[in-house]
């Protein structure tokens, strides 16, 4: 015998809680759309739902804003025969969120699935469907300033590091202040939440140095670079998430400092980790604004830093090659970017990648005592 269906509790996590404006504003879309809907189909109207085209041909690139934004091109969902699993689906994804902004709740994209259990017809078969419905409910709502974070919804992906001259203030349950003092993790380092929204800084660094990969990220923090050049130290983790990419961004903003990225110097990098940080991506247009870091600048590792430097390299792959091409031919941000045209070029040229890990060649401490020095000597020929 099967165990009776629980309700979905309208219990709060907090129960001193009171929503915040952006919580305010999360609710009063949420509720406007439903209201919509409600109003049609009393007029025995077909209720439908619009959201923009998530992709890179729907996107347009100006210098001046700094990030990807979102075009015209919207996709419309009609309630029919056909559509409503999918409609319901829609609906019940709004009404979830809607219940944990008012109960103070999150649930991360595979509770939220799960949950999705108790939807009797409206159940999805798996967490594909699921997330996709999470980012329709989100690229629906972007044209009101409301995120993924702020309806409550968090992904599964952990955060990157952080250490250097940063305090950041956090809030306990209790309510009580939190100081957390990022050079006092010995050889670990802070991890960014994944919501990021409430937390304030404190900090006097000249910049903030967003880093590629684990090894180098821990090399340059066990030797304290940060306190060398009084800097704050990223970790993207490969392409960066959500909370890396708004922790970056907020912190850049309110203390107004510089940040310079440091990837592994392939199409990859240049491509996906770094376009990524900078300008955000097709997919997540409509949401860019918020977590896109348009400040941020190129410090290396470039080709031609292979032949400066004297590094080893690889052979670039068949894949390395098609997406240097296809960041040339079709991306807004690349084509547009003429020293990035040289560089890519220059590249595909060589034939040639390079790894972080590469200036090891001369000596483990070589990255952190001359290669970055040097280089931050001239910020004016970093990359855009």
């Amino acid at each position: 015998m099967s165990p009776k269906k629980k309700p979905e509790s309208k219990k709060a996590n907090d129960k001193t809680y009171t929503m915040t404006d952006r919580d305010k504003v999360a609710v009063k879309a949420i509720a406007d759309a439903a209201a919509e809907i409600y109003k049609r189909v009393q007029s025995r109207e077909k209720p439908d739902l619009k959201f923009p085209v998530r992709s890179l041909s729907n996107v347009k690139y100006d210098p001046k804003v700094g990030y990807f934004e979102i075009g015209r091109q919207r996709a419309t969902r009609t309630l029919t025969v056909g559509t409503a699993k999918s409609f319901a689906q829609t609906l019940r994804m709004m009404a979830l969120s809607k219940l944990h902004i008012e109960t103070n709740r999150r649930a991360t994209k595979r509770e939220a699935y799960y949950i999705s259990k108790n939807w009797d017809d409206a159940k999805f078969d798996a967490q594909e469907e699921s997330d996709t419905v999470m980012d329709d409910v989100e690229a629906m709502f972007s044209v009101y300033g409301v995120n993924r974070e702020m309806m409550r919804f968090k992904p599964d992906e952990h955060g990157g590091s952080v250490a250097g001259d940063l305090i950041i203030l956090d809030t306990a349950k209790d309510g009580k202040r939190i100081r957390i003092d990022c050079t006092g993790f010995g050889s670990g380092a802070y991890t960014i939440p994944s919501s990021v929204e409430h937390l304030q800084f404190e900090t006097k660094a000249k910049f903030i140095l967003v880093i590629e990969t684990d090894g180098t990220f821990e090399r340059l923090n066990e030797g304290e670079f940060w306190k060398t050049f009084g800097c704050i130290l990223v970790e993207m983790k490969g392409v960066p998430s959500r909370s890396v990419r708004r922790f970056v961004r907020r912190l850049a903003d309110e203390r107004k400092i510089p940040v310079y990225a440091f990837t592994d110097g392939d199409p990859y990098g240049y491509a996906n980790i770094y376009r990524t940080l900078k300008v955000g991506s097709g997919n997540a247009a409509h949401i860019n604004k918020f977590f896109c870091v348009p400040q941020a600048r190129f410090l290396g590792v470039t080709p031609q830093d292979i032949l400066d430097w004297d590094l080893p390299t690889h052979d670039l792959k068949e894949q390395d090659i098609k997406r240097a091409k296809d960041a040339l031919k079709n991306d807004p941000f690349f084509n547009r970017e003429k020293a990035w045209v040289k560089t890519l070029e220059q590249q595909i040229t060589m034939g040639k990648r390079v790894e972080q890990q590469a200036f090891a060649k001369h000596g483990l401490d070589f990255v952190m005592d001359e290669y970055l020095p040097a280089k931050l000597k001239h910020p004016e020929k970093f990359l855009p």
